[in-house]
């Protein structure tokens, strides 16, 4: 039975490449793979996953009103698929979320979802809530803070480096506006304590 999966951790946790790996293992043993990634992200290019490693992947774009029930169903009438993989997938709407279980309940066809948890103020995105809520496998990636602990949050800096307290849950940026930190070094750095 095809399950809807949700591998969720901090920036800087190897997401990206661990989906583009899974999407090479399907891929290698001659399976088909569809990959999604948000219209939003564009660090890499529009509709590009990649990772910090330099493993890239051209992928289908999601926006919030993209049905992916019926992009997948449309594209898995054409050609068998046997997993789906979607990237940034704390953008995702709670609609969207539902159509991914659709996916794997009503067309068989396995999702994974690849995400961030928690926004730079520790604040569920709405995808994120969604796949907690009802993906039937959750699986923390682990990334490591400076102190060498589990790095579990994602705080924004400004471009001299200071940390960001207030602004929109969305900003796209990379290792130049976030920084993975465990939550005490989180919690010390948005009260000024300390820098990242």
């Amino acid at each position: 039975m095809a399950k809807l999966y949700f591998y969720y951790a901090s920036m800087n946790a190897g997401k990206s490449t661990v989906l583009l790996q899974a999407s090479f293992n399907y891929r290698e043993r001659g399976m088909h793979t569809m990959l999604f990634t948000a219209a939003i992200d564009d660090r890499a290019g529009q509709g590009i996953i990649a990772s910090r490693i330099g493993l890239l992947a051209p992928a289908d774009m999601f926006a919030p009103e993209t049905d992916l029930f019926a992009a997948v169903a449309s594209a898995h009438a054409v050609g068998t698929l046997n997993c789906v993989l979607v990237d940034e997938a704390q953008f995702l709407t709670k609609d969207q979320v539902w159509q991914l279980a659709h996916v794997a309940d009503d067309l068989g066809i396995p999702v994974l979802c690849y995400g961030l948890r928690t926004d730079f103020l520790g604040n569920l995105f709405p995808g994120s809530q969604w796949l907690l809520a009802i993906a039937d496998t959750l699986t923390e990636l682990k990334a490591v803070c400076a102190c060498g602990r589990k790095a579990t949050m994602n705080l924004r800096i400004d471009w001299q480096g200071k940390p960001v307290v207030s602004g929109q849950q969305t900003e796209i940026g990379g290792n130049d506006r976030y920084v993975a930190l465990c939550r005490r070094h989180f919690e010390a750095a948005l009260a000024g304590q300390h820098q990242p």
